[in-house]
This record gives C-alpha cells, sequence and structure tokens, in this order.
C-alpha cells in the first residue's frame, strides 16, 4: 500500500512539474512575440492585478472540482494552485487596507 501512494505521488509530481515547464515556456514564448506596451496607469495596473488574482481563484476552483470528481490526481498541483491563490487574495487584501489608509489620511490633510 505503501508503495502505491508513493508511486501515486511521485508521477503526480513529475505532472506537474512538466505543466509548469510548458506554462513557463509558453509564457515567455508569448511576452517575447508580444512587442512591449507602454507601461499604463495606476487603474490599469490595479485591474489587471485584480484580474490575475481572479484568474487564479477560478484555476483553483476547477482544480478542485476535477480533484473531487476524479478526473485528475495531481495533488501537487491541487495545492500549488490553492497556495497561490490563497496568497494572492492575501496579498490583494494587504494592498486595498493600505490604499484605503493613504486615501483617509489624504483626505485629513488641509489644503
Amino acid at each position: 500500500m505503501k508503495m502505491v501512494v508513493k508511486s501515486i505521488a511521485i508521477n503526480a509530481y513529475q505532472d506537474a512539474m512538466q505543466t509548469r515547464g510548458r506554462e513557463i515556456r509558453d509564457t515567455v514564448a508569448d511576452r517575447l512575440r508580444k512587442p512591449q506596451e507602454s507601461a499604463g496607469g495606476f487603474g490599469d495596473t490595479l485591474k489587471d492585478s485584480l484580474k490575475s488574482v481572479n484568474d487564479m481563484q477560478t484555476e483553483k476552483r476547477v482544480l478542485i472540482e476535477e480533484f473531487a470528481s476524479g478526473k485528475t490526481q495531481n495533488v501537487h498541483e491541487l495545492m500549488i494552485s490553492m497556495q497561490k491563490a490563497g496568497m494572492a487574495m492575501q496579498m490583494t487584501g494587504a494592498v486595498r487596507s493600505k490604499i484605503m489608509q493613504s486615501y483617509k489620511e489624504i483626505m485629513q490633510m488641509s489644503f
């Protein structure tokens, strides 16, 4: 029984590493093909960041559903996705708090 679990874990790890390697290669290739865009404003940066966080949450939800239904057994990819999505949400909350704190301080300034 222990050997079966170990072999499943090794296979899942290898699948996750291969998938991640393909994702990195695809991302680098996309960046090399696209011309560099001019930097947008704060609003654009914030919108892109929130879209990225939302994409991570969606990916996490899909992986959880696939794992629960038995479509995939890749536990490592699931756990990594869950951690990434959780950290992204924590960072989003921290940035939101800092923005609100800065807004309040600016509103209290006398001109």
